[in-house]
């Protein structure tokens, strides 16, 4: 019997998502973007492309077994919620919910350990936004039955995307906060879990997805530069970066965040456990894209 996954937001780790359940066969991959131009990455990705807002998902919502919630919220709230709360509310298929968050969600806790019953103390605008967001998510799950699992990931890297494709694409600076630690997630790792947690459904259930090894910014460049055999860039403080809102966000916060819930429920072994680990196997990717032997799936 075919699955039908309905992803609303097909991004990077959507995408990368699509390939692996498209390549395993008996799924129908729907997945949305805000304009024309980002059609075709959805449908390279083995996805059918729908255009939102712009387009009734009505339908698409009625026949999908899964749905995969990628799309941040805004000031206003979150934009799925908006549009489609009554018809997620009154949808009969659904076996399966995920809500991709963050975990922004935990705040500042300068170096200390976090889990997923930690209390959810954001400090930043970003964090404020997806704390809301979840408890909207999950009230309406309580009022409906809606099959919901809300995975807070750490910071995502993968092919065309982290420190590495940053250095080898010039990255002159590399911005240093004194004690900061976080956690990151190879996509590749995701999508993994995010099958499991589809083929093992738990309603209600929250993962923090990250790998096993918080480090920090700086020591995670230097690697990367030893590994694409450039010179480790130039440090620069955080005070006196020049930095994106987001960008701002993230070098704010400090924490080691425990993923022992996704170990013992999903992913007893990740496939990159730490960011040598999945730094390496990139870089070894890159080699093999040079020599006409690239593996793994690409991500544009």
């Amino acid at each position: 019997m075919t699955r039908t996954l309905l992803s609303l937001g097909h991004g990077y780790t959507a995408r990368f998502l699509s390939r692996l359940l498209c390549s395993e066969g008996g799924w129908r991959v729907i997945g949305t973007t805000r304009s024309e131009r980002g059609i075709a990455a959805i449908e390279q990705s083995g996805a059918e492309a729908r255009i939102w807002p712009g387009s009734d998902l009505a339908a698409d919502i009625s026949v999908a077994t899964h749905i995969l919630v990628s799309i941040a919220p805004d000031p206003d709230g979150d934009p799925v919620l908006r549009s489609f709360s009554n018809i997620l509310a009154s949808a009969t298929r659904l076996d399966w919910v995920g809500y991709l968050s963050t975990t922004s969600v935990y705040g500042n806790r300068n170096g200390g350990w976090v889990d997923e019953d930690s209390e959810l103390l954001p400090t930043t605008e970003r964090g404020k936004l997806r704390v809301e967001a979840e408890r909207r998510w999950q009230e309406l799950a309580a009022e409906s039955g809606l099959p919901l699992h809300l995975f807070r990931l750490a910071g995502i890297y993968g092919p065309a995307r982290g420190p590495l494709h940053k250095l080898l694409g010039g990255r002159k600076v590399r911005v240093v906060r004194s004690g900061q630690h976080f956690n990151r997630i190879h996509v590749a790792d995701i999508a993994r879990i995010l099958c499991a947690s589809m083929d093992k459904p738990e309603s209600g259930a929250i993962y923090n997805v990250c790998d096993d090894l918080p480090a920090r910014s700086e020591d995670v460049m230097k690697f990367a530069a030893r590994l694409a055999g450039v010179p480790a860039p130039a440090t620069v403080e955080f005070a006196e970066a020049e930095l994106s809102g987001m960008s701002k966000s993230f070098y704010s916060e400090s924490k080691r965040v425990r993923n022992r819930r996704l170990k013992s429920s999903l992913a007893p072994k990740l496939q990159f456990p730490d960011y040598e680990a999945g730094l390496t196997a990139l870089k070894q990717e890159l080699d093999g894209m040079k020599g006409g032997s690239a593996t793994g799936p690409p991500v544009k």
